[in-house]
């Protein structure tokens, strides 16, 4: 599917090609669409939201705006119907239902629990990295932590690790090329945890599938469930990980700054998060008209929020929303993790990840060096890096 539209100040935008992020002028493009057309009609049925306010708004408003006909921009779920038990895809009254079964593993105290296996997992890695020799960031650092992390919290065994970002990759890259391929390992991956699901239904053990199958939730809605755990976990703090890295050794004065302040990594995990913005896009399907900054967006049609829009909006950030500053002040909070009612349930969890990390990488090579630009990602939904080459130092 291809969509180009044209704001008034001459702006074209292709939301529904892949690549989009990846452009040079992604940013300033979303400047203009915030300034000049905050609620876009980019193509018929189709509506670019770029403002902060309007993003939340919308993410709050599920009266009037619908996940379960579709939230990734080339969504399958807006022509076949939503897959069954995803949590992604559902409205209230069943989504709360569902999170509220779940959500008690990634409260921040939960989360905090896990410090001690987590910090671990991030030691053993960078232990095993080598010093003042060029590596690959992404291969060696940014996939293997929540990967690793992932695998722990569902108990599953470390043989299966090669696998995952595989099948990540696949599920997040099936939805813009459904390829043989793609739809091949994704179908590996769903057997792989009905194979585990079934296995712990019948011999529990301490973790969190186990948890799971002992709850309301049926066997479908527990496999779905793993899979955004491991794509959404996954796929976000990879990609904040390999992108913020990015951004620290563009920014050297920045890096320098948090290396020197280390009680300042929380907050600069969410200046990183809001300046990286891992998971760019997701949709709402509109119910009935609805008014947005006196834009009336008609019953049916869809809505894209663009979160890297919003976390850069000057109205919410101020003047300096354009630059990097790993002090700045938490509060307004970004929307990286999205808001309100589908707000990302592993976000304390990815946050954890993330200071733990950034921390050791901050404490241990302080000087490190981005060899080669990053080999981003095609994607509609994430922006982050394949490959970056970089030497520690």
């Amino acid at each position: 599917m291809s969509a180009v539209g044209v704001s008034n100040t001459g702006v074209s935008i292709s939301i529904y090609e892949p690549g989009l992020f990846n452009q040079p002028d992604y940013h300033e493009l979303l400047t203009q669409l915030r300034h000049d057309a905050p609620v876009f009609n980019s193509e018929p049925n189709t509506w670019l939201v770029t403002k902060y306010d309007d993003i939340r708004a919308i993410s709050r408003d599920t009266e009037h705006f619908s996940s379960q006909r579709g939230v990734l921009i080339n969504d399958p779920a807006r022509t076949r119907g939503a897959p069954e038990g995803s949590i992604l895809h559902m409205d209230p009254p069943d989504h709360a239902e569902y999170r509220r079964v779940v959500s008690r593993e990634f409260t921040p105290r939960a989360t905090g629990a896990m410090d001690a296996g987590i910090t671990q997992i991030v030691n053993d890695v960078f232990d095993a990295l080598p010093y003042n020799e060029e590596i690959d960031f992404v291969q060696h650092v940014a996939m293997p932590i929540p990967v690793m992390v992932i695998a722990q919290l569902l108990g599953v065994s470390d043989s299966s690790l090669p696998d995952f970002r595989r099948w990540s990759d696949a599920m997040i890259e099936v939805s813009d090329n459904p390829s043989p391929e793609a739809f091949a390992s994704a179908g590996e991956f769903y057997a792989f945890l009905q194979e585990h699901v079934d296995e712990r239904a019948r011999e529990p053990r301490d973790d969190m599938i186990s948890m799971l199958t002992q709850t309301s939730l049926t066997r479908t809605e527990v496999v779905m469930f793993c899979i955004s755990l491991l794509v959404a976990g996954n796929e976000t703090t990879r990609h904040l990980l390999s992108g913020g890295a990015h951004a620290l050794a563009e920014h050297p004065d920045q890096r320098t700054r948090l290396a020197d302040q280390p009680d300042a990594i929380a907050g600069g995990v969410e200046e990183l998060l809001r300046w990286v913005t891992p998971i760019q896009a997701f949709g709402r399907t509109a119910t009935s008209d609805v008014v947005v900054r006196d834009t009336t967006i008609p019953e049916g049609d869809y809505a894209i929020m663009l979160y890297a829009s919003g976390n850069r909006d000057e109205d919410a950030f101020g003047s300096t929303a354009d630059r990097l500053d790993v002090l700045r002040p938490t509060s307004p909070a970004n929307v990286a993790f999205g808001f309100g009612e589908h707000n990302c349930l592993g976000a304390p969890l990815a946050r954890l990840e993330a200071r733990l990390a950034f921390a050791e990488l901050l404490r241990r090579f302080p000087d490190y060096e981005v060899t080669a630009p990053p080999e981003m990602a095609t994607s509609t939904l994430v922006r982050g890096a394949n490959e970056m080459k970089v030497i520690l130092k």
